[in-house]
């Protein structure tokens, strides 16, 4: 797919993106509406009964993000990553599910578990953020802490300085992204605005 083509196909996504580039730094504006549902949509896949293993749900997300930067050019949901000891972890989710208010839709039991309270809004959720969600699913459900930490560690990891957060660029590169893929991240980073479909709020 030539940049062309990639730039109608974004267009095209059902997200509302906008996209700064502080420092020479490539960032994509937080989905808040996008990250909740697609942690819904990743614990609807993992959790037994009610409840999902927190360090699992958000590698997968991470490494769904990855794949999504590589394949299609953008995140998921904009989150920013931060290294930590246990490997990168995206802030605005974790936030999301460290509160211990039952209302919520996602909440925190004990140190490893969270309660899962509803169902994802898969209008929230394009096919390409489904298709990467489903593929990291599918390689990380069955790993455990171990072996996500392990995996998490790689070398954009090392190459981080610890509390800083990862370059969406670098995520691309890890995760095998071409110069030609790189070149269009930096391409859309350019740009101040893009409004796709996003559903309306609810």
């Amino acid at each position: 797919m030539d940049i062309k083509s990639l730039l109608i196909s974004a267009f095209k996504n059902t997200f509302a993106l906008h996209l700064r580039s502080p420092h020479g730094m490539t960032e994509f504006e937080l989905d808040k509406k996008k990250a909740e549902n697609a942690l819904l949509y990743i614990a609807s896949k993992i959790q037994t009964g009610n409840v999902a293993d927190k360090y699992k749900l958000l590698k997968i997300l991470y490494f769904a993000e990855r794949k999504h930067l590589a394949k299609y050019g953008r995140p998921i949901t904009g989150d920013s990553y931060a290294k930590i000891n246990y490997g990168p972890i995206p802030s605005f989710c974790m936030d999301l599910i460290k509160t211990n208010n039952i209302k919520k839709p996602l909440y925190t039991k004990t140190k490893t578990d969270i309660v899962v309270g509803k169902k994802p809004d898969l209008d929230y959720l394009s096919e390409s953020d489904i298709e990467c969600l489903n593929q990291s699913i599918a390689e990380n459900k069955d790993l455990d802490f171990g072996a996500l930490k392990n995996k998490s560690h790689d070398s954009l990891h090392t190459a981080t300085q610890k509390n800083a957060h990862l370059s969406y660029i670098d995520m691309a590169k890890a995760e095998g992204a071409d110069d030609r893929m790189i070149e269009y991240i930096k391409l859309l980073s350019e740009n101040q605005t893009f409004t796709f479909n996003a559903p309306s709020s609810k």
